[in-house]
């Protein structure tokens, strides 16, 4: 193995001048320069599904977790020597190593690694490289990836195109959250938290939205945009790019790429800017079936798009998703290293054929939703209990609004519980996060999840409480939660669990609690 090779995901890098851990621009080797490839946190979701795609691309894999999940036996069924415990013997004989954002540089086998000058890669590195010779269809944006990204694959399937996918959750229906296909096409979800998104190259995108998100990182909502233009700027002179005009950021960002990408764009329309290519109408539903009318501009035809994941924001999600099965397609010859740069990405223009416009339009009338993305958990003592990931100030008030309008459908009430994550963006965000909340009912506020942040002074739940105007009140524990929610929720009500934490645990407790005392 040459230098270079060995060499191939070392040291940091950037992104809009921000320093980051891994340099996710490096160029990465064929995937067959390397026959075995270890795997550290291997049990984590994204880390798991990668050993995965990884082992079905003919891979040695072996992997460590400290935790001894239920995953690891999976693992272990799926041929990969997944492992309990950390040993830096079992770093001895591999070629490369991989990580998650998560993983401490005090690991021994992360040391070992080091220490013997093995290529270390993050996994998002890692899916770049178990996806090469793939059309890569990459989702991003600071909301409804995860969604967006279920229903492109969810649509191309059923459009007949087995694509493969590696998302944030499993589909409903699918039970998983990542799939090798057959097909060419490959469904990512980017993430710019870490600033990896702009490892893929993708020969189609999806731009959901630019916010100010991950100021952690990024400092300034400035530096987020000069991300998002880094991550367009990795999509080849001819790709597609597939943006919500609705969201200013989003438009900006396409307009700037317009002398070099093929731009779509879609949304309810704004005054005042061009109409969208697909272009929906006012929203209608009924329970939890959203519809409107999508007038296709580039076909010139007049749809229906109907989901039965309730929200306009999933009508905006299902529009980007119909985009990419009708309307992009790519051909081309792939570089060994997956990157598109030959392709020839194309828009269909004019007439679609009917039976795959049908197809796409059918799939997602069929999809049934990603994990955590408005998720039923069930109903007791006539309340029904709702999960959702929502953790930022769009998200939550898009959540709420959703179960405001469902629940007042039929002279009811919503309650959420709101779980704070990070305390740099509940001290960012306390006033988003109160303007959203606000449409609830009644909210009960939990401590602030810190996830992989410290404490910081004078941040806490607190700072939304002093925002809202909505009946309010404070629970002290996520084990107080159950009780909290027997006490002010009513037959009929909808309750809302949200947060990116640990609030999903108390999903069961809280339905037992809503049984114990109907």
């Amino acid at each position: 193995m040459n230098g270079d090779t060995r060499g191939a995901a070392l040291g940091g890098g950037e992104i809009a001048g921000v320093p980051t851990r891994f340099d996710f621009r490096a160029e990465l080797p064929a995937l067959d320069a390397w026959q075995r490839i270890h795997l550290l946190n291997v049990a984590g979701a994204g880390v798991s599904r990668i050993a995965r795609l990884l082992a079905a691309r003919g891979v040695a894999v072996s992997g460590s977790d400290p935790a001894d999940l239920p995953v690891m036996a999976s693992l272990r069924e799926a041929g990969i020597d997944a492992q309990v415990g950390w040993d830096a013997e079992r770093v001895a004989d591999v070629d490369a190593v991989v990580v998650s954002s998560a993983t401490k540089e005090d690991v021994p086998e992360l040391r070992a690694a080091r220490e013997r000058g093995l290529p270390v890669l993050h996994q998002a590195q890692a899916l770049a490289l178990a996806t090469q010779g793939r059309r890569r269809i990459v989702v991003a944006g600071a909301n409804g990836k995860t969604s967006t990204s279920a229903m492109v694959a969810w649509a191309l399937r059923a459009a007949g195109r087995d694509c493969g996918y590696a998302i944030g959750a499993e589909l409903v229906g699918r039970g998983r959250n990542a799939e090798v296909g057959t097909a060419p096409e490959f469904v990512i979800e980017g993430d710019e938290s870490d600033g990896s998104f702009v490892t893929y190259r993708p020969e189609v995108a999806v731009l959901t939205n630019v916010r100010p998100d991950h100021l952690d990182l990024y400092g300034s909502f400035e530096t987020v945009q000069r991300a998002y233009d880094e991550f367009l700027a990795t999509i080849p002179r001819g790709g597609v790019l597939i943006a919500c005009s609705d969201d200013p950021g989003a438009r900006a960002a396409a307009d700037r790429q317009r002398d070099r990408l093929r731009v779509i764009t879609y949304g309810f329309g704004v005054e005042g800017q061009a109409t969208p290519d697909l272009h929906l109408g006012t929203p209608d539903h009924r329970g939890m079936v959203w519809e409107s009318v999508l007038q296709d501009n580039i076909s010139g035809r007049t749809l229906n798009l109907r989901v039965k994941v309730p929200g306009a924001h999933n009508l905006l999600n299902a529009a980007a998703a119909h985009a990419v099965v009708v309307h992009a397609s790519a051909t081309g010859a792939h570089g060994a290293g997956g990157d598109a740069a030959g392709a020839d990405a194309t828009v269909v223009e004019g007439p679609v054929d009917p039976a795959l416009e049908a197809a796409s339009l059918a799939g997602l009338a069929d999809f049934a939703g990603a994990s955590r993305r408005f998720q039923v958990r069930g109903e007791a003592g006539g309340v029904v209990v709702v999960d959702d990931y929502a953790h930022n100030g769009d998200k939550v008030a898009a959540v709420v609004r959703t179960g405001a309008a469902l629940a007042r459908e039929t002279g009811h009430r919503v309650v959420v519980a709101f779980q704070p994550h990070l305390f740099s963006r509940t001290r960012d965000f306390a006033a988003e996060f109160a303007a959203g909340l606000d449409a609830a009912d009644e909210v009960l506020l939990l401590p602030v999840f810190g996830a992989r942040e410290e404490p910081l002074p004078g941040v806490s739940s607190q700072l939304i409480a002093d925002r809202l105007t909505t009946s309010h009140r404070a629970v002290g524990s996520l084990e107080e939660l159950p009780d909290a929610v027997v006490e002010s929720a009513r037959p009929g009500d909808l309750v809302l669990l949200v947060g990116a934490g640990n609030v999903t645990t108390a999903g069961q407790a809280v339905l037992d609690a809503l049984r114990a005392a109907s």
